[in-house]
This record gives C-alpha cells, sequence and structure tokens, in this order.
C-alpha cells in the first residue's frame, strides 16, 4: 500500500466533498452539507483563500483530508482552526488520521502559530482518545457556539 500526504489541489475538491459528505453523514447531519465543488474551488484556490487542504492518497486514490484555516486568537495570537479531519471509513485505522495530523501540525509549528484548535462530538470516544494520546486537550467544560444564517436573521430581527 502506498501512501501519501500532500496539499490538496483545485481538481481533488469533488474528493474532498465527498469526503465532507462522508463525515456528515457519520456525524449524523447527512443533510447539512450546503458547500459545493465549486464553493470549495473558489475558496480555497481563489483569489482571496479561505483554507488550506491537505490530502492523504493510498495508491492514487484520495482516501482522506484534513481542512484548515487561519484564526486569530485575542489571548494567543495567530492560530489554525482544524475545521475537518476524515479518512474514509474503509481506511480508518491505517495511519491516514495520524498522518494527516501530523502534517497539519508540521504546518502549525513552521507558521508560528501559538495553537492549532478544533472541535470533536462528545460521543465521538475513538477519535477523543486519539487526540488525547496525541497530547491535545480535550476542553469538555466549553460549549460550541453557533449563529446559522437563520439564528443571524433572528438576532437582527430582534435588535
Amino acid at each position: 500500500m502506498s501512501t501519501s500526504i500532500r496539499l490538496g489541489k483545485a481538481n481533488d475538491m469533488p474528493h474532498v466533498l465527498k469526503l465532507i459528505k462522508e463525515l456528515a453523514e457519520f456525524e449524523k447531519e447527512k443533510d447539512a452539507v450546503e458547500v459545493t465543488v465549486a464553493d470549495l474551488i473558489r475558496d480555497g484556490y481563489g483569489k482571496d483563500k479561505l483554507f488550506l487542504c491537505f490530502v492523504a492518497e493510498v495508491n492514487g486514490k484520495i482516501e482522506g483530508m484534513a481542512l484548515i484555516y487561519p484564526r486569530y486568537s485575542t489571548w494567543k495570537g495567530p492560530v489554525i482552526h482544524l475545521e475537518d479531519l476524515i479518512v474514509t471509513e474503509k481506511m480508518r485505522g491505517h495511519g491516514l488520521g495520524n498522518a494527516l495530523l501530523t502534517e497539519v501540525v508540521k504546518y502549525g509549528h513552521q507558521q508560528g502559530v501559538k495553537r492549532i484548535s478544533w472541535e470533536v462530538l462528545d460521543w465521538n470516544e475513538p477519535a477523543i482518545d486519539f487526540y488525547e494520546k496525541k497530547g491535545a486537550k480535550v476542553m469538555r467544560d466549553w460549549d460550541v457556539v453557533q449563529l446559522d444564517a437563520k439564528g443571524m436573521e433572528t438576532y437582527l430581527m430582534s435588535e
């Protein structure tokens, strides 16, 4: 089995979208994905690049990806957010997740960021165990807060 981790390219985005949809299904949100291949190409490879994507290939086929983007911490300064790290179900347990996370950490270290952060569902114990074994701190006393498009409209209408 020949594996490699590399930066994603615009023509990889159909495969990346397939992985995003697989992750959404795993997370029991299969109908939540709104992004398209065109969105991914525009946002990752257009004039204003909003993210960076690493892909994991096995025998020339994309079997995993990690998508990151820059953020800024008022406490730490430049940080990176790991939006998604996904490996196809059939390839889990073969070291691809570890290789992708390693590439993200190397990139963050090279960029001089002060932190890499991400979320994990509280019921995804295999992922939590994996991250903790790698030295990540899972902050179980913090809750993720979001306003979706409808929530933003409701908020603004109440002002």
